[in-house]
């Protein structure tokens, strides 16, 4: 008998306990694999490639995604704590090993709670309501960045390399809070920081068949042409002109504008083939606000609006109503674009918007110029990182990608003592009823977790509010005045997805796995 569809396929059931102590096997398999790395004394892991070539790394997620495990159902444990590494790093970008201790350790007080007679509903309704206590701690003693707090942030981030943290701070210092900072491969062995004017719009991904970076699910197009439409556009014909320039000169294309899934369907088989380079993505702005953000972007790029409602036709557009840009990058969030420079027209364009915002008394449409005026004069830090091998710049990237990120986020919501301080603080200063300590008792999990990596000792309780350990010279300082800090959205987003995942574990009681050929022929 033939089996087709997922559905038909054979599987193991497993129940009860025997179920979840497999489950929760393929969780701590993980975390131990993953918590090495924790910390400024926190170890390199080696893993081996799909193609059998060793990988040295230091970053949380590429060791989780790195495990696949023999058993089905340890794999499904090991899988679902990846997911909460991946939301983590897709909520703030750093974190993940965080993330993935702290639902190793929930697990385990959930497990304990459970063997002294709570049930998962009790626990569940306690954890999330002292899941909220926690959050609004760690909201009341955020601090915001500023002076050389930047550069601890992006140092530790780098796993305490403040050359690195130097050159990533030195890149929001040029671009400002609201600016954007991309990596790229440096053509040489340094590392350093090169600004470019260029924009950042909401404008994510429309199918992720555009993508042309898989690891990072982006699809980057360099030095493409700019095409803007303010009108659907229906079939393919209507653009073949701008197609037919853009293969012809061996060029990308961007077009932003609302097409039909025909067009989209039409453009997606010739990127297959290789025909052309090409992205598509919506227009910017939202309600009354798109007409004017259109412009906007058409001004910085160069490009002409058109718009077959208003009278232009697209079958005679010609090339010259393109815009260029750079470089463009899309993820499920956003496009940026680096541009060539600052024109007349975007120097006048800012003008009017300054004295626009001088007159404007409604706050909303305050904020919406305030909005433009960041695009329009917006620059983008490019971190063009070197090394001596490829397997030093990998690691050495992987760094670099997770320390922008949580300068970004530490930037946007200000920071907390580090070291798993914050999270230990919190342990200590909320009461909570019974149900409610299996979060409490998990919390001081990373600063143990720390701690064991360098090979020391303290005890909690002795350290004061603000205070922890410097596993490098091994004092106990005040960890902000120390520049131990963490993000704080980082702190909390790690936190969520933990208990989030570690309380689906818990609650299941039946694991259903395919069976596998050595399996199934015993």
């Amino acid at each position: 008998m033939e089996y087709n569809l997922p559905s038909e396929l054979v599987k193991n059931l497993d129940f009860g306990g025997e179920a979840k102590d497999r489950v929760i096997t393929g969780v701590n398999k993980l975390a131990q694999a993953v918590k090495s790395t924790l910390g400024a004394s926190g170890k390199c892991v080696i893993y081996e490639d799909g193609r059998g070539k060793p990988v040295i790394t230091k970053d949380g997620v590429t060791v989780a995604e790195s495990v696949v495990l023999r058993d089905p159902v340890e794999n499904m444990g090991a899988t679902l704590i990846k997911e909460a590494a991946r939301n983590t790093v897709k909520d703030a970008g750093d974190g993940t090993t965080t993330a993935t201790v702290l639902a190793e350790a929930i697990i385990k007080q959930v497990d304990t709670a459970v063997a002294d007679g709570l049930t998962i509903r009790e626990i569940k309704d306690g954890v999330n309501e002292t899941l909220d206590s926690v959050i609004g701690y760690l909201n009341d003693i955020a601090i915001d960045v500023e002076g050389d707090m930047l550069k601890s942030v992006s140092a530790i981030s780098c796993n305490n390399d403040k050359e690195l943290g130097a050159i990533i701070a030195e890149a929001y210092d040029k671009v400002g809070k609201n600016g954007v900072v991309l990596m790229e491969e440096s053509e040489s062995e340094d590392t350093y920081v090169d600004i470019v004017d260029g924009v950042k719009v909401d404008c994510n991904l429309t199918s992720p068949h555009f993508v042309t970076n898989t690891e990072k699910q982006t699809c980057e197009l360099d030095n493409p042409l700019v095409f803007i439409c303010s009108s659907e556009i229906p079939n393919v014909r209507k653009i073949q002109t701008i197609l037919e320039y853009v293969i012809k000169n061996n060029r990308a294309l961007l077009i932003i504008a609302p097409v039909a899934q025909q067009v989209k369907a039409a453009l997606l088989m010739n990127k297959v083939k290789g025909t052309i380079k090409v992205n598509v993505i919506d227009l910017p702005g939202f309600g009354p606000t798109k007409k004017d953000a259109t412009e906007d972007l058409a001004i910085l790029t160069g490009a002409t609006v058109l718009n077959e409602e208003l009278g232009d036709d697209l079958d005679l557009m010609k090339p010259e109503h393109l815009g260029e840009a750079d470089f463009s990058v899309t993820d499920d969030k956003n496009t940026v674009l680096t541009l060539e420079g600052m024109t007349d027209d975007i120097e006048d364009r800012i003008d009017e918007l300054n004295k626009q915002l001088s007159k404007e008394q409604n706050g909303f449409i305050k904020k919406k110029l305030e909005d433009r005026l960041v695009m329009l004069s917006g620059s983008v830090g490019i971190i063009r990182v070197g090394a001596n091998s490829k397997v030093e710049l990998k690691e050495k990237k992987d760094r670099v990608e997770d320390a922008i990120y949580a300068t970004k986020a530490a930037l946007q919501e200000g920071i907390v003592p580090g070291g798993g301080i914050a999270l230990l603080n919190a342990s200590q200063k909320i009461s909570t009823g019974q149900a409610g300590q299996v979060l409490l008792n998990a919390l001081s999990s990373p600063y143990e977790v720390i701690m064991d990596n360098a090979g020391l000792m303290m005890n909690p309780s002795n350290l004061k509010e603000g205070y922890g350990c410097n596993v490098i010279n091994g004092t106990f300082p005040n960890m902000v005045r120390e520049g131990i800090i963490d993000p704080v959205l980082v702190t909390k987003s790690a936190l969520k997805n933990a208990v989030s995942v570690a309380l689906t574990i818990m609650s299941a009681d039946c694991v259903i796995s395919n069976i596998r050929i050595e399996n199934a022929s015993s």
